[in-house]
C-alpha cells in the first residue's frame, strides 16, 4: 500500500500493484443545475441555486475493472462484491452492473486499506468537477459529438430538433457499449475524463424531484429520516443514453439495489 503525492496534489493510489489516480479539485463556488432556455433541461433541475464546494480529490477516469477486482479482493466490511460483474470485459473499460450498496462497500474498503476517506461524490460535487468552471450543457460546449463521448448517437431526428448533438454522426459510431477510459481524448479543465457518456455515476444523495431545499454547502442532500426516500443519485448518462442525458446537470435515479449494465461509479475523498 502506497501513496504517490505530486507537486500539483494530484496522487496516485497503489491497490497491489493497480494504481488509481485521484486529481486535486479546487474549492470554488458555481451555479447548480439548468436555466430555464437550457435545451433538454427538465424542472427536476431547478431552480438554478448557487453552491459552495470545498477542495476534495476525485478519480481521473470512472473505476476500471482492473481497478474493481483488485480492490473487491480487500476484505469484506459489510457485504460481499463480484469481483467480475461488468458484461462488457476490458481491464480499461469502467466497471459496470453495480449497485449502489456495491459500490458503498468499493468505497469503504478501500478507505480501510489506504486510511483515507474514499467515498462517492455528492451531487454537488459531481456537478462542480463535471462543469470545472463551464456553464454550457456539456463541459466541451454546447454540443456531443462521438469524438468527445460514448453516447447513443443513432436517432439523428430527436438529435436535429434538441440542438445538443449533431444529426449528421454516422449509425457505425454508437458503440452499443462500454469503450475504454479516457478513449476519446476530452478532459475538462480539471483533467477529469468520461464525465459525459459511458457509465453512469452513482453519487452520494438521495433523490429529491427539485432543488427547493437542497444544500448549497457542497454536501449530499442525504434526507434519512425519510424512510421512503431509498431512490439514490446518478450522473453523466451513459453509452446506452441520448445526448440529453448526458448533459451537466441532468439528473437520474434508481432503488440502491438496480445493478444495470450501464451504472458504474467514480471515486471521491476528502482532503
Amino acid at each position: 500500500m502506497n501513496s504517490q503525492q505530486q507537486p500539483n496534489q494530484n496522487f496516485i493510489e497503489n491497490i497491489n500493484g493497480v494504481e488509481v489516480e485521484m486529481l486535486h479539485i479546487p474549492d470554488g463556488a458555481f451555479m447548480m443545475g439548468a436555466s430555464e432556455i437550457e435545451r433538454g433541461s427538465r424542472n427536476s433541475e431547478r431552480p438554478q441555486h448557487r453552491v459552495t464546494v470545498p477542495a476534495f480529490f476525485m478519480g481521473k477516469y470512472p473505476v476500471t475493472q482492473t481497478q474493481w477486482r483488485a480492490i473487491t479482493s480487500l476484505p469484506e466490511v459489510s457485504r460481499e462484491l463480484k469481483s467480475d460483474p461488468s458484461r462488457f470485459k476490458g481491464k480499461n473499460r469502467p466497471v459496470e452492473g453495480i449497485s449502489w450498496f456495491d459500490a458503498v462497500e468499493f468505497c469503504q474498503r478501500l478507505s480501510l486499506y489506504t486510511n483515507k476517506n474514499y467515498r462517492l461524490p455528492s451531487e454537488a460535487e459531481w456537478e462542480y468537477a463535471c462543469r470545472a468552471g463551464t456553464t454550457t450543457p456539456f463541459h466541451f460546449g454546447m454540443t456531443m459529438i462521438t469524438s468527445t463521448a460514448n453516447y447513443r448517437s443513432t436517432d439523428r431526428q430527436k438529435f436535429k430538433l434538441s440542438g445538443l448533438s449533431s444529426d449528421r454522426e454516422p449509425e457505425k459510431a454508437y458503440h452499443k457499449g462500454t469503450t475504454n477510459v479516457g478513449s476519446f481524448g476530452v478532459a475538462n479543465s480539471f483533467g477529469l475524463y468520461d464525465m459525459h457518456g459511458n457509465v453512469w455515476e452513482w453519487c452520494e444523495d438521495r433523490w429529491h424531484e427539485n432543488y427547493y431545499g437542497a444544500p448549497t454547502d457542497g454536501g449530499a442532500w442525504s434526507d434519512y429520516k425519510n424512510k421512503k426516500n431509498r431512490r439514490r443519485l446518478l450522473r453523466g448518462g451513459s453509452w446506452l443514453n441520448y445526448s440529453e442525458h448526458c448533459r451537466c446537470a441532468y439528473r437520474n435515479f434508481y432503488d440502491p439495489e438496480v445493478n444495470f449494465i450501464n451504472i458504474g461509479l467514480r471515486l471521491a475523498c476528502n482532503l
